[in-house]
């Protein structure tokens, strides 16, 4: 992999991980601590806001998991390793890296 797809991986991955910063930031509302409102219609509007809340947290495990595979394809970028599959060693199709930058295997081997 050339010095310019490395440079142009290395700001796809650092917008892609801006943008999971950004969404948790917004979705940490919705982890918060679910208060019994009085106005509202009662069980069910809590039950609402408990799966609502419940939501969030596994959206918000998704985001981090998806963050240490962005921070992981990056120092893959730093050290020259990025763009090879990790079992066979093949070049992965940049292709594949535009869809999945966090990819760290062809799609033979992912198939397989």
């Amino acid at each position: 992999m050339n010095e310019t797809q490395s440079r142009k991986f290395r700001e796809q991955i650092k917008a892609r991980l801006a943008a999971l910063e950004s969404a948790d930031d917004r979705g940490a509302e919705g982890q918060s601590t679910v208060t019994l409102d009085q106005q509202s219609v009662g069980r069910l509007s809590r039950m609402d806001a408990l799966q609502n809340q419940a939501m969030a947290k596994a959206s918000h495990a998704r985001r981090g998991a998806e963050r240490k595979r962005l921070l992981a394809a990056l120092e893959r970028v730093e050290e020259g390793e990025f763009g090879y599959c990790e079992d066979c060693g093949d070049d992965i199709a940049p292709a594949r890296l535009d869809l999945d930058p966090a990819a760290t295997r062809c799609i033979s081997c992912a198939r397989g």
